[in-house]
């Protein structure tokens, strides 16, 4: 896709105008740098909504998530928070540019979340790299999936530590009773995720591992919880994402292309 640079977006922004969902949403994102991938995709599958439904997501990017999710389930309202203000702008025109005035993006931080209201279901990819890992050289690349300096020695208000469990606690406050929060995560960070999930109140109802392919180890999962929920964590059988020639899998190119619901339930 060609290049542009578009004043609403600032001048040091190139994008390229894609698509999701086999053309059903129009999508632009950054031409470089933090690129959208499945992820947010398979995230939006993963929220059980209803019709109505009001959901919050944490780390929005250029929007993709929510865009999925409303091109799913009908009438749901949509809030995404994005710290990088230019994302957030992108986020909006996508919205605009795919008529979804339900869907509303804001450039803050969720740390000190600037929207009121309960919610139905929270939703994010967190970050995850530790602050003193190996950065990324694209900037807007290196502050979506890492921990900010100096984090983990103690959030404000009575958050806990670790950006992990501040991003929980951020999310779970705004939740209605029994209401889910979804994070999809390397497969590494289960623990820390369902330890981070429950101090924030949400007790973790299922795991979803997402293969690779058929036989190969899962790097990446669905995980969601239950606010004030109380059953035993359920492993899923998950879903293989490849053949074994690099195409989509049948079930996973329902979600990817046809939008899909994942059943977590």
């Amino acid at each position: 896709m060609p290049e542009k640079h578009d004043p609403v977006f600032g001048p040091a922004m190139a994008v390229t105008n894609d698509h999701l969902l086999d053309g059903r949403i129009r999508y632009a994102q950054p031409a470089h740098g933090f690129r959208s991938g499945i992820e947010p995709v398979i995230l939006a599958a993963a929220i059980p909504l209803r019709p109505g439904d009001r959901i919050l997501e944490a780390g929005s990017g250029a929007g993709a998530a929510l865009l999925c999710a409303a091109a799913r389930v009908a009438n749901i309202i949509g809030v995404g928070i994005e710290l990088d203000t230019e994302l957030a702008c992108l986020a909006q025109a996508n919205a605009r540019a795919n008529e979804r005035a339900n869907v509303l993006y804001v450039a803050a931080d969720v740390l000190a979340l600037p929207v009121g209201g309960r919610f139905d279901h929270a939703c994010a990819n967190p970050p995850y790299h530790a602050a003193g890992g190996t950065r990324s050289p694209v900037p807007r690349r290196d502050r979506a999936k890492r921990s900010p300096d100096g984090l983990p020695n103690g959030m404000p208000n009575g958050m806990p530590n670790g950006m992990l469990s501040s991003w929980a606690y951020a999310l779970a406050a705004p939740l209605r009773h029994r209401g889910t929060l979804t994070f999809i995560l390397p497969t590494a960070m289960l623990g820390l995720c369902v330890r981070a999930m429950e101090d924030a109140g949400c007790r973790v109802d299922a795991v979803f591992p997402l293969w690779p392919k058929a036989g190969r180890s899962a790097k990446l999962m669905l995980i969601q919880a239950i606010k004030g929920g109380r059953g035993s964590p359920r492993l899923l059988p998950g879903l293989v994402l490849h053949q074994p020639d690099g195409r989509f899998t049948e079930a996973a190119a329902a979600i990817l292309r046809k939008g899909e619901a994942i059943s977590l339930s």
